[in-house]
């Protein structure tokens, strides 16, 4: 109850302040690319309950379909003009602050994924992740932060991201649903700030007591 109540406090702040970045990229958004500014799309939410995240535009509308698939890469073409300063700044994710509102999610907690990818998850961390609200941001989103990155040259991006990246952010939410705690949640929200600056940093490392270390393909 605390954690939610600290919900809605930060949300609607972080709406009523964020209100001036909106409005222009409202405009942008709606007079270049396609002319859409919100992308919806289905995630698994508490329980295993379906729920749609709200994200700002920024590609291709049927870029799910084309190219890559669920996974982006670095440079992909599907990512509209403006959708790489949005993604780069992680400002298209600021629209989910609605979906805190209405208790679709959290602030912190695992990122909600589409079906496809939960299913490639272990049992054991469906169930985990089950139980608990996913988040704007979590450990997950920290340690990859520049998930392109993981990617980048790899001969075949998807078997990469389904053999090596899932499989650490499997042990992750893992970890997250273990260590869930009020200090956990402002921990995550101090970091998810500090490596927008510091990106390479290892200070989650050192904070997030007993994470799992990352494996050598990620390195």
């Amino acid at each position: 109850m605390l954690i939610r109540f600290f919900d809605i406090i930060f949300s609607f702040l972080a709406l009523i302040c964020l209100l001036p970045l909106f409005l222009p990229i409202f405009l942008v958004l709606r007079f270049s690319g396609e002319g859409y500014i919100f992308y919806y799309q289905r995630r698994v939410g508490k329980g295993g309950k379906l729920f749609s995240l709200l994200k700002f535009a920024t590609m291709l509308k049927n870029s799910p379909s084309i190219g890559a698939g669920e996974i982006t890469l670095k440079n992909d073409p599907r990512v509209l003009p403006l959708g790489k300063f949005l993604r780069k700044t992680k400002i298209n994710e600021l629209p989910q602050i609605y979906n805190i509102l209405r208790g679709d999610i959290s602030i912190v907690g695992p990122r909600p994924m589409v079906p496809n990818t939960f299913q490639k998850y272990s049992k054991e961390a469906q169930t985990a992740l089950n139980k608990v609200k996913p988040g704007l941001t979590g450990v997950g989103s920290i340690i990859f932060r520049d998930e392109e990155k993981f990617l980048e040259g790899k001969s075949n991006p998807q078997e990469f991201y389904e053999d090596c990246i899932i499989p650490y952010k499997n042990d992750l939410e893992i970890w997250f649903t273990k260590n869930a705690s009020l200090k956990t949640y402002f921990t995550i929200i101090f970091l998810t700030a500090w490596v927008i600056f510091f990106s390479s940093s290892r200070l989650p490392h050192q904070l997030l007591i007993g994470l799992p270390v990352l494996p050598v393909e990620l390195k």
